[in-house]
């Protein structure tokens, strides 16, 4: 057996207090090994921002909602154009409601995207944002469905919206197909 002396205290060398002391610091190197895979985990799962924060947040997505609820109205096919005579009147003789639905449409995609801000049907229907009745009246064909998303697509372009969330953004609209031309009988 041997001591050592480390600023005055003596210490035994022996088998069983080297091997402790050695289990000691490998047992300390694992928990500091564990605690930076877990802190790296944590600042992974940090970053990874939602679909809302990609998008820049509110004032964002009301700048392209409101352009985009704009080309909707001049869109040829679907604007105040439209051979869809309800589509035609509704862009033509209800403009006064343009800005609430601006702000619905904003509230939407706030919502879908992770948002702070929770979207509510003005009219409940049988799925939880009720598009089927807010658009029943206006039978929207499902090439109209289409043609709404491509301008919904041509103003995220407009924006410079980065591809993944263009696709993110569009498969949430797409969802709702089958809601939106819930009132469509063919003309």
């Amino acid at each position: 057996m041997e001591s050592v002396v480390v600023q005055g205290v003596s210490f035994s060398l022996t088998r069983r207090n080297v091997v402790a002391g050695l289990a000691l610091i490998a047992g300390s190197a694992a928990a500091m090994v564990a605690a930076d895979n877990a802190d790296a985990q944590t600042k992974q799962a940090v970053t990874e921002k939602s679909l809302y924060e990609r998008l820049g947040g509110v004032f964002s997505i009301a700048a392209v909602v409101d352009h985009f609820s704009d080309a909707v109205v001049k869109n040829p096919i679907v604007g105040r154009k439209s051979k869809n005579p309800q589509l035609r009147k509704w862009h033509t003789k209800n403009l006064e409601r343009l800005p609430g639905l601006k702000f619905m449409r904003t509230l939407w995609v706030c919502d879908i995207s992770g948002g702070p801000f929770k979207f509510s049907a003005t009219k409940p229907g049988t799925t939880p944002l009720g598009l089927e009745e807010a658009h029943r009246d206006l039978g929207i064909s499902p090439s109209e469905f289409d043609e709404v998303a491509a301008e919904l697509g041509r103003t995220l372009d407009v924006f410079k919206i980065p591809k993944r969330e263009k696709a993110e953004v569009l498969a949430a609209f797409a969802a709702h197909k089958n809601e939106v031309t819930a009132g469509y009988k063919r003309r």
